[in-house]
């Protein structure tokens, strides 16, 4: 027997910064802000259309000036020859948000509930929810040495080491089996990868700002994009 998909709950954001609070007890509580919502849904996926189910947002409305023609169409209706070729052969259309252009859009998989292309999640949903998943984009810091990269020691400061204190030494065997393993730590790109932070506690929840205070730090820089999912960590 086949089980209903858990509900998404979910919203996209932007992180604010860091800062600290006090609860109850008067210990202070580092966190993270977050900017969440408000989101606009602009697609419902269903498992009879789509093959899943899952919940489309859009966050942070883009001037039409600056939104592409796709952009547009996916949140309003536009004539073309191909939708009216569509709606001559009897396709139905998807239905519109009718919102502006977002700058930023996601799918948060789960069943939509009582959401509907059109309405709008505020963080007014995690009123309950007592811990969050959330998706970011780390920094960025451009190729780095393995130092920098992966903590290295790097080599001694005296006993015949000259001009080269930072690098990271040897690397491979001898002449068998004369290659390198994969997997090595060596130098390379360095951040500004996809990030997940699991399970952080949410400390409070303010509906009149749109803020979401979370424990602990989140990837990414202060301004940076990212997904708040509700956790599936029990």
């Amino acid at each position: 027997m086949a089980t209903s998909a858990p509900l998404a709950v979910g919203i996209l954001g932007r992180k604010i910064g860091m800062t600290q609070i006090y609860d109850e007890s008067g210990k202070a509580v580092p966190v993270t802000v977050v900017e969440a919502g408000p989101c606009d849904v602009l697609q419902v996926r269903t498992e009879e259309r789509d093959g899943y189910e899952a919940v489309q947002l859009g966050y942070l409305d883009m001037p039409r000036r600056l939104a592409s023609r796709s952009r547009r169409g996916h949140v309003a209706k536009l004539d073309s020859k191909r939708s009216k070729a569509r709606l001559v052969a009897g396709v139905e259309a998807v239905p519109k948000a009718g919102c502006e252009p977002k700058r930023f859009v996601r799918e948060i998989r789960g069943s939509a509930g009582d959401l509907e292309t059109g309405s709008q999640v505020t963080v007014e949903a995690f009123a309950e929810v007592g811990s969050v998943d959330i998706v970011a984009t780390s920094k960025g810091r451009g190729f780095s040495g393995a130092m920098k990269r992966h903590n290295f020691s790097g080599q001694r400061a005296t006993h015949g080491v000259k001009k080269c204190h930072r690098h990271m030494g040897g690397t491979g065997c001898s002449a068998y089996p004369s290659r390198l393993f994969k997997g090595i730590r060596m130098p390379g790109q360095y951040g500004n990868t996809r990030v997940t932070v699991r399970n952080q506690r949410v400390v409070k929840v303010d509906v009149e700002n749109n803020l979401l205070l979370v424990c602990g730090g989140i990837p990414g820089p202060n301004g940076g994009f990212v997904v708040v999912k509700k956790t599936n960590i029990v």
